[in-house]
């Protein structure tokens, strides 16, 4: 009998496998297929940019039949509005990913595209600010346009006066322009959307050195789920992410100055991270962490001959980006920790239960809103392409900082792994994007999915870069076949449809349903507000539900609180079948004028969980109409205003006879 050696036996076994691990290293491993990652400059083609803008006016315009559709909730709105919305993304990614376009060909796109999509969310609402967040600013715009005085208090918004930035900024503009309020503030989030991809597209180019990675970067950034509507609204956020880049793009720009040059380019920071501390506390600690990390990673570089000068340019911009938003919270008495401390502990609380299999809190068992199935699969693609991006990019992005010469097999990450790297933002970056994960898994909790919602703002950045720099290293290469030109600017369009599908539960708005937000703002509750102050003027003290509290604070004027008095909110008033002597005693002792009862709640339980304050969730179940209707049988309590559906009780006897 012919015996096989054991060694040759063992040798065999192990081919599979040693084939196996060489395979997996060349997926994901950190060889950068082209030196350069751009192809031989090309010259500006004007038929695609015309070709281009036609196809965008097309889409938009189905967008707008897909939105008139939806309001009268005809069955032709989803077909109408995401053909618009596909026709508008897919043609425009694939000329920006193309790997001949030119610079400035994809720089116009770029903002070609971005402008478009926030004409697709302002199109809803063109003549009025319409989500609950932009009611507060515009609330507090009014104010500073009233008073002409900064830090007035906002019960429903307690911290917004605290960064007047926002208002500032388009309050001159009213001033300068005589334009109204709302237009001033669209005009002014128009060009912070352009100016937020220019600067975005000039900070990936000044580190990757690369067009084409820059303007992929900022495509797969437009899958962010912040992008489409959150970083679009009147919002403070909205101004602070864009300042917050351009204090990036400028240090990155300034990274190789010296002497004068370098000193103004920290000026100009100096400047940007001031006008950041004002503006937007998260922002401000993004940017906080940013150049603290940065300015870590260039004390632990090595082998940089002007290094000494580089290490005190990025550790000055680390401590101005940390001292700055500080002294501005001990000089204004800003109790953040207090404000942001109770909702990342509980949403870190909730996600850690999940993960150990412990008991969650009530509220994470409340059924969440529906979401047609095909915008969760849109979602769900988008994030296993992003996935796959990062797979594929992470250690090909490090490479790309790396100092060794030859760009291929893992010596790039051994000389990673030694601190020996060109440029410390590529390593910052690449680490960011593992933050990803993290925030898709805050995003599985109903108590973590603001948390996790916040972080993908600046966690794209990251994501970004490494998703560019694996579909041109990898997926394209320079000269790509057919087929690899095509498959992965299909899959960039996906990412960025993406954005648009997990922006929102559905970006088609409807009619009016109750506690939604934005769909819950219509004609009636508008003109009850207008009617409170024609007829009883400004200034009075209101109680009521969460979109009628904005609505009287903004059309009408009114000075509308939370609490009725300290201890008591407004919630257990309205919600209690009968008022109780309790409640009786804590409504005639307040200050309260009015109480304005919308009985529409009572139809149908909150779409979004919650009909007064987010901690106030309900399980699902409406509220009795027996209870907003107990008032009418109160002695002291009149009934001054009546739609049929809306009512607003005068409760100042209440206190005559307290």
């Amino acid at each position: 009998m012919l015996m096989t050696p054991a060694h040759f036996t063992a040798g065999t076994s192990l081919r599979p496998l040693q084939a196996g691990i060489r395979f997996v290293s060349a997926i994901i491993g950190p060889d950068l297929r082209d030196r350069s990652a751009d192809a031989p400059p090309q010259p500006v083609n004007y038929g695609w940019i015309a070709i281009l803008c036609l196809t965008v006016a097309t889409a938009l315009l189905l967008v707008v039949a897909g939105h008139a559709a939806g309001r009268r909730e005809y069955d032709a709105a989803p077909p109408l509005f995401w053909s618009g919305i596909i026709l508008l993304v897919v043609p425009t990614s694939l000329r920006i990913a193309w790997p001949t376009t030119a610079r400035r060909e994809r720089l116009f796109l770029l903002l070609l595209l971005a402008e478009a999509l926030y004409y697709c969310k302002k199109v809803y609402s063109p003549t009025s600010f319409s989500g609950y967040d932009e009611y507060l600013h515009w609330i507090a715009a009014e104010d500073l346009i009233t008073a002409r005085r900064l830090f007035l208090s906002n019960p429903l918004f307690p911290i917004g006066p605290t960064y007047p930035a926002l208002e500032i900024l388009t309050t001159a503009i009213v001033d300068l322009t005589g334009l109204p309020l709302f237009v001033a503030g669209t005009l002014l989030l128009a060009v912070l959307k352009g100016t937020f991809i220019g600067a975005l597209f000039l900070f990936f180019e000044s580190i990757a050195g690369s067009p084409r990675i820059s303007a992929i970067a900022c495509l797969v950034y437009m899958g962010c789920s912040t992008f489409f509507l959150f970083d679009a609204s009147f919002s403070y956020e909205s101004l602070g992410i864009v300042l917050c880049v351009l204090a990036f793009a400028v240090e990155a720009a300034s990274k190789d100055l010296v002497g004068r040059p370098r000193l103004t380019s920290l000026g100009l920071i100096a400047v940007l991270l001031a006008s950041l501390a004002v503006t937007h506390h998260v922002s401000a600690a993004f940017a906080a962490v940013y150049f603290g990390a940065l300015a870590g990673l260039e004390a632990l570089r090595r082998h940089d001959p002007t290094r000494i000068e580089t290490r005190i340019g990025v550790s000055l911009t680390a401590i101005l980006a940390i001292a700055l938003p500080f002294l501005w919270m001990q000089a204004r008495g800003i109790p953040l920790a207090g404000y942001l401390g109770p909702v990342i502990e509980a949403g870190f609380n909730t996600l850690l239960a999940k993960i150990l299999g412990a008991a969650s809190p009530v509220s994470e068992h409340l059924e969440a809103p529906a979401k047609p199935l095909y915008l969760q699969l849109t979602t769900l693609l988008a994030l296993l392409l992003l996935a796959i991006g990062l797979a594929t990019g992470f250690f090909r992005s490090l490479a790309m900082a790396a100092l060794s010469s030859p760009r291929s097999g893992w010596r790039p990450i051994h000389h990673i792994l030694k601190c020996r790297w060109h440029d410390s933002r590529l390593v910052l970056l690449t680490l960011l994007a593992f933050g990803l994960p993290v925030s898709v898994a805050f995003r599985l909790t109903v108590i973590g999915w603001e948390i996790g919602n916040r972080m993908g703002t600046f966690v794209f950045i990251g994501v970004g870069l490494v998703v560019a720099v694996s579909i041109v290293h990898f997926w394209q290469g320079t000269t790509p076949s057919a087929w690899r030109r095509i498959v992965p600017a299909v899959a960039l369009a996906v990412i960025v449809l993406g954005g648009v599908t997990s922006s929102t539960i559905n970006p088609i708005d409807g009619r009016y349903r109750v506690a939604a937000d934005q769909e819950s703002i219509e004609p009636m509750g508008i003109e009850t507000a207008r009617w409170a102050k024609e007829w009883l003027g400004a200034g009075n003290r209101f109680i009521s539900d969460r979109i009628n509290s904005i609505l009287l604070a903004s059309y009408g004027r009114q000075d509308v609180r939370i609490k009725i008095k300290e201890g008591v909110d407004s919630a257990g008033i309205f919600e209690a079948e009968t008022l109780g002597p309790g409640e009786f005693w804590g409504l005639a002792g307040s200050d309260i004028d009015f109480l304005l009862v919308d009985r529409r709640l009572s139809t149908a339980p909150p779409v979004l969980g919650f009909y007064f304050q987010p901690w106030q969730r309900r399980q699902g179940t409406p509220i009795s109409a027996a209870a907003l209707l107990k008032f009418n049988d109160v002695k002291g309590v009149t009934r001054i205003y009546d739609n049929g559906w809306i009512v607003i009780y005068d409760v100042r006897e209440l206190h005559d006879n307290f």
